[in-house]
């Protein structure tokens, strides 16, 4: 019938939709400027999330290929600036952005990207000054891990060899910028370590951008820095240059330059210690020689080693001075004890029975032996003896009459 209205599918709508903004130039190349959410990362390698700002939001898609050119981290809340198509999926009939570069809003993506990644290596104690080691002070082999070519290698030779030419120099050939130079860095940094090629591995470049030193500022060589058995002099660009090495290595050096003053000593500097110490040595030596001198002419001196048999008459005279002294100190002692002992004796010859006896006193004992002092202790008939001052009589009882 005439009239009659026209119907489509939703798969007809949608691709209608997709093919007006695909037409629209405007839309096949913008710059959108929003803050990151609901940011997530597919086994696939396409990135999903949405840009927002305070009065709406946008759908975004990264695929895999851009998405793996990015130099940082996208996270929630970021401020960025996208660029890419907007697009309808016919799928689901919405429509979003197709982006093919993302940058930090306000500062550059190499910049947020070594923050990023400093603040990671940080947060695992890769800079941790507890793992620094010291350097070695008369190292006998030195590899550099640097470009063959340029100022930088020429100069780094040139030091190492005015300062300290006994030490062996090994170059290990890498490239220092572009796409592979960071892989190239970080396998000669572990081929050293695991052969240990050298004392000390100074790794480097001369100055340049931010995007030229960028392979120094990659988590493979600050993880290949960080493994190494070999102590590990950072050297990249000038002074004001930073990088991720120079926080992971054991120690920072401004300048190539410098980096091989660090490494070795100077041996002019080597030589003047050495003749000074060689100088104080010998003063000291002859220091020693004196005081020895002195003292054999103070033990020739000495009158007991002049004659050996002096000290033994100096013994011998000490030893009758002794001898006096004891028989001295005995005598006096038996003179006091023989004192002493006739003293006790004059008093027990006081005390004695016999002097006793001597005054016309006698003592009568019974025949067994007991001092007789009781009539009662024996009987008529009974024997005793009877004690004189110069003999003993043996008597009987004839009586007895009690007092």
């Amino acid at each position: 019938m005439s009239g009659e209205r026209q119907i489509y599918t939703v798969s007809q709508v949608n691709g209608y939709l997709k093919e007006l903004l695909d037409r629209d130039g405007f839309l096949s190349g913008v710059f959108v400027r929003g803050e990151i959410s609901n940011y997530k990362t597919y086994p696939s390698g396409h990135h999903y999330f949405s840009m927002k700002d305070e009065g709406g939001a946008i759908r975004c898609v990264m695929f895999r290929r851009e998405a793996s050119r990015l130099r940082f981290r996208p996270e929630n809340g970021m401020k960025v600036i996208a660029f890419g198509r907007v697009a309808v999926f016919p799928r689901d009939g919405q429509y979003q952005l197709y982006c093919a570069e993302l940058s930090p809003d306000g500062v550059g993506d190499l910049h947020v990207a070594f923050e990023q990644c400093k603040e990671k290596l940080y947060r695992e104690g890769l800079f941790d000054p507890a793992h620094k080691k010291p350097m070695p002070r008369y190292p006998e082999r030195i590899a550099l891990v640097t470009s063959p070519v340029g100022a930088a290698v020429r100069d780094m030779l040139r030091i190492l060899k005015a300062r300290w030419p006994v030490a062996e120099v090994l170059l290990l050939p890498v490239r220092v910028q572009g796409a592979e130079a960071a892989r190239e860095i970080a396998g000669a940094i572990r081929y050293a370590s695991a052969h240990r090629l050298a004392d000390i591995l100074i790794t480097g470049r001369g100055g340049g951008s931010m995007e030229d030193l960028w392979c120094f500022n990659d988590e493979g060589v600050a993880r290949a820095i960080y493994d190494c058995t070999i102590p590990v002099i950072s050297a990249v660009g000038h002074e004001p240059d930073v990088t991720i090495a120079d926080f992971v290595a054991d120690l920072r050096a401004a300048t190539p330059s410098n980096a091989a003053e660090l490494a070795v000593p100077d041996q002019s500097e080597v030589a003047a210690e050495l003749a000074h110490r060689s100088e104080r040595m010998t003063a000291l030596l002859e220091s020693r020689l004196d005081r020895g001198r002195r003292d054999l002419a103070r033990l020739g001196a000495c009158r007991s080693l002049r004659d050996p048999m002096v000290a033994i008459q100096d013994r011998r005279m000490l030893l009758d001075y002794q001898s006096r002294r004891l028989a001295h100190g005995l005598t006096g002692a038996m003179a006091g004890k023989r004192e002493h002992f006739a003293r006790l004796a004059a008093t027990l010859d006081a005390l004695s029975p016999l002097k006793v006896l001597g005054r016309g006193y006698s003592l009568a004992r019974t025949e067994a032996g007991e001092i007789l002092s009781s009539v009662d202790q024996v009987q008529e008939e009974d024997s005793f003896t009877l004690r004189l001052s110069d003999g003993t009589l043996d008597c009987r009882v004839e009586g007895k009459r009690r007092q």
